[in-house]
């Protein structure tokens, strides 16, 4: 577990994963409004704060090379063409788009660390905190929680700026299973311990 007082908001990255318009079509389908305005709060925070902030995106070359006939999610997104490097709907979504000072990364997987080169950016940077938000609860999010925590990163995941299309799985996941391995706030409380770590 986290520890508040460990925060150093030079040595903390705010991940917003899967934050693709495509992503957010599937799987948040209506009214995103609330929760896209959540997201840019967080980023705009977390910046003046001076935390890193890194987008991680999924993404595949043209003919979905990288997903094998045996990986079940994956192959529904070859078979429907999605996701392909370039295209319009695996951008991020224009309402999040990068600022200058964001870096984004790309993965092949669930994982924001699965076939990409986060752990090499974050350790460059000697970043030990890690910030997790984005689409969806039962899928990057949990993924990524488990390979940070073995990683030995310390871990907050943002309760209200996760997505999950079934609420009931979100629930059980923030309360029974990440929060073993990470502190699950708020977005007001995570602001108020950035504005502690600055005073």
């Amino acid at each position: 577990m986290t520890r508040v007082e460990d925060v150093d908001p030079s040595r903390t990255a705010l991940l917003l994963m899967d934050c693709q318009s495509a992503v957010l079509a599937a799987y948040c389908p209506g009214d995103d409004t609330q929760y896209l305005e959540a997201l840019r709060t967080v980023r705009a925070d977390a910046s003046r704060a001076g935390c890193h902030v890194i987008h991680v995106v999924t993404a595949f070359r043209a003919g979905h090379p990288e997903v094998a006939p045996s990986n079940a999610t994956f192959s529904e997104v070859r078979d429907a063409n999605m996701l392909v490097e370039n295209a319009p709907g695996t951008g991020i979504h224009p309402r999040l788009a990068p600022a200058d000072s964001d870096l984004v990364v790309t993965k092949r997987r669930v994982s924001a660390f699965a076939g990409s080169d986060l752990d090499i950016v974050l350790r460059a940077k000697g970043i030990t905190t890690l910030v997790l938000a984005g689409v969806i609860t039962s899928g990057v999010i949990l993924s990524t929680t488990r390979a940070a925590a073995d990683l030995d990163y310390r871990l907050f995941v943002l309760r209200d700026c996760c997505y999950d299309p079934d609420n009931t799985v979100h629930e059980m996941l923030m309360d029974s299973v990440l929060a073993t391995q990470a502190t699950i706030v708020d977005i007001e409380t995570w602001l108020k311990i950035l504005e502690r770590a600055q005073a």
